[in-house]
């Protein structure tokens, strides 16, 4: 019960500081819409609705900081215009400003939220009261008369369960209000969309660069010191061949045997250096990939495959690698004993779900790589998604388009 009635204080503050605001708000987006109606067939109207929307922008400003105060909904700020040079520039900027078109809007719809928060706030809780107490202000009203039966005895249970409803109301307005803000007040989703994707391609890009110095590094440090020994072996080698007496078979025989020790060394670190460059397990596609990956997890893996097409060579690469990683977390971090794992590719969308018995508790940013993860998924415009209560089970789910 006290869940139901209980309302935070700053949606109580919102609802009655933010119906000046709304007024004033949508009083300026109607002045506006209705002055830029009539003045749009002069020379003043695109001046004036041009100027008229970096008002708006800064109400949006406004707005948008108050919700994040009151209401506690941070709402990102929309990227600012572009500068250019010359009025006539900066006016078709500001004319072709989303965010200031948006913010307009929100102006608009924001003056008969903000009433009703008010009226929820204010006007109802005193009718509530002037309900309750109508059987004493008609005796005091009319004291020589005796009230009616049905008024008096409706009047008090009606009150209060308006009253109650009343939290209730506020909080449904609230909510309201931080879905218009998210909606209007914020960059537009293809604006957040080219965000995301730029970072994520600079983490990528870092990160590609990051794996390329440690490449040269190991090429540097390690196989290029296995054929300089590898050399000198064979140089020596060809000495034992050459003395007057005749060749030292013994120790050519060891020269030799040293020589392909080193060479078996070096092919191995080299496959094992060029294994996170293209697995060679993708050659015949995720249907012979994922099976192989799944054989080599510590725990038993079921594998469930309804591969209808083969994605694109990089969102090959993402799902093998997302599937790797998620086992490879599986066997570190969930204690599991068994798991399963499930691929589809149909109608231009790939899926790939794992899942285990685990202790469950998996979440980004807790230290089991997700949260890099997620960044290489959204660089092919990917997500994940993240299942896992504590007790277990765990399901993680990537999704990924299979054309780029």
């Amino acid at each position: 019960m006290k869940g139901v009635l209980r309302v935070r204080g700053g949606d109580w503050v919102f609802a009655l500081a933010g119906l000046p605001l709304a007024v004033v708000g949508g009083g300026y987006a109607l002045a506006v819409l209705y002055a830029g109606a009539l003045l749009s067939l002069t020379v003043l109207g695109l001046p004036f609705v041009a100027v008229a929307l970096t008002g708006a922008r800064g109400l949006g400003a406004l707005h948008r900081r108050l919700v994040a105060r009151l209401l506690g909904e941070r709402v990102e700020a929309p990227a600012a215009p572009p500068r250019a040079k010359g009025p006539v520039a900066r006016c078709r900027v500001a004319l072709t400003d989303p965010a200031a078109w948006r913010a307009l809007l929100y102006l608009v719809l924001r003056l008969p939220l903000g009433v009703l928060g008010f009226a929820a706030a204010v006007a109802v809780p005193l009718g509530c009261g002037w309900l309750i107490g109508f059987p004493l202000w008609v005796r005091l009203l009319q004291p020589d008369q005796r009230p009616a039966l049905w008024p008096t005895a409706v009047s008090v249970p009606l009150g209060l369960v308006l009253l109650a409803a009343v939290p209730g109301a506020v909080r449904a307005l609230s909510r309201a209000n931080r879905w218009l803000a998210r909606l209007l007040l914020g960059p537009a989703r293809a604006q957040r969309r080219v965000t995301e994707l730029e970072a994520a391609r600079a983490a990528l890009l870092t990160e590609n660069t990051d794996r390329l110095r440690r490449l040269e590094r190991d090429l540097h440090d390690g196989t290029q010191a296995r054929l300089v020994a590898l050399a000198i072996t064979l140089s020596l080698a060809d000495d034992a061949l050459g003395p007057a007496a005749g060749p030292d078979l013994g120790r050519l025989r060891d020269l030799v045997d040293r020589a392909r020790g080193q060479t078996d060394a070096t092919i191995a670190e080299l496959r094992l250096l060029t294994r996170g460059i293209h697995p060679v397990a993708l050659d015949g596609g995720l249907g012979e990939a994922l099976p192989g990956l799944a054989a080599t997890a510590p725990v038993p893996v079921t594998v469930d495959l309804d591969l209808r097409e083969r994605p694109d060579p990089a969102v090959e690469r993402a799902v093998y690698y997302c599937a790797a990683e998620l086992l490879t977390n599986m066997a570190r971090h969930s204690g599991a004993r068994s798991a399963g794992l499930a691929a589809t590719a149909a109608g231009g969308r790939v899926t790939l779900t794992v899942r285990d018995d685990g202790r469950g508790g998996a979440a980004p940013g807790t230290g089991t790589g997700l949260t890099g993860l997620a960044g290489r998924l959204a660089a092919v415009d990917g997500v994940l998604r993240v299942d896992s209560p504590p007790g277990g089970p765990t399901v993680i789910t990537a999704e990924l388009p299979a054309r780029l």
